[in-house]
């Protein structure tokens, strides 16, 4: 996998590297899967259902990516 950051830097991959982990971790090693679009369907829920709206994350704040964008919007007045 290429580099998600600047050549050199001892983080450049953390991000990327912490994301995959969970995932393999959370739901690959856990599941025989029939098909590469079972596969490709459960890794899609797993992205979009569970890690973005439900998982919290420490670097948040111990919420959802979710929860925590719409704190972070300004509300108009």
């Amino acid at each position: 996998m290429p580099s998600m950051g600047s050549k050199g830097s001892a983080y450049d991959n953390a991000v990327a590297e912490s994301f995959f982990s969970n995932l393999k971790n959370e739901l690959i090693h856990h599941t025989d899967f029939q098909s590469r679009e079972s596969a490709r369907t459960a890794i899609f829920s797993y992205i979009e259902l569970f890690y973005n709206r439900q998982r919290i994350h420490q670097t948040l704040g111990y919420v959802s990516p979710v929860v925590f964008e719409k704190a972070s919007r300004k509300v108009p007045n």
